[in-house]
């Protein structure tokens, strides 16, 4: 489900944590008010599609709870998830919207949540207009970045216990939360490879 902010019922509350999300600490009151009136809060189901590989109707997404996974699917039709973000992170189409193409990816819930989006114009103009929140957005596109690039190299330069075990190492928080199905698809493992890789290597990876 989804609606504007000003309407949604609990629009106080989705104020104040947006006030707290690290893109949008730095601005005044006034122009926090603004953004309000342009976004659109999602009710998201776990599997729920809020975007579409391929389409050009770009936004930017910021998690206020739970978990969206960024996943591309192949010409044969097999998906593979690049990234996940949760609370206080972000998704964006902003790289798209630079190129003035499609996405690339689409954004799919991976457990139950609440995000609000706007336009990605929306959006590029709030970055004109406010300096902070322009510095905020681009170094996190860049260590969003850096950790697909890292995570890619690892798929090529790892076995499937390897991981597993620097997974469960790094995101830890990610492998409770999620169920298996997600994780083999990030480690671009099976279904039935990540479960044998897990129970042979269990103390390790902590996976229950």
């Amino acid at each position: 489900m989804k609606c504007s902010l000003l309407n949604h019922p609990l629009r106080n509350s989705i104020s104040l944590q947006l006030k707290l999300h690290p893109l949008l600490a730095g601005l005044d009151d006034a122009a926090h008010a603004a953004l309000l009136g342009i976004m659109t809060v999602h009710e998201v189901h776990r599997g729920e599609r809020l975007l579409e590989q391929g389409s050009r109707e770009l936004s930017q997404f910021l998690v206020l709870d739970g978990l969206l996974k960024r996943v591309v699917t192949s010409a044969n039709g097999r998906e593979m998830t690049l990234r996940f973000a949760g609370e206080r992170d972000m998704e964006s189409c902003y790289e798209a919207w630079q190129q003035g193409g499609a996405s690339g990816f689409s954004i799919v819930g991976a457990s139950a949540g609440l995000v609000v989006s706007l336009s990605m114009s929306d959006w590029c103009e709030v970055l004109e207009r406010h300096a902070c929140v322009q510095r905020a957005f681009q170094h996190r596109m860049v260590l969003i970045g850096a950790a697909i690039v890292e995570h890619a190299v690892g798929l090529l330069l790892l076995d499937a216990p390897s991981r597993v075990q620097q997974f469960s190492c790094k995101h830890r928080e990610l492998v409770e939360r999620l169920p298996h199905k997600d994780l083999a698809s990030y480690l671009n493992l099976s279904a039935e490879t990540f479960c044998r890789v897990t129970r042979r290597h269990r103390p390790a990876a902590q996976v229950a």
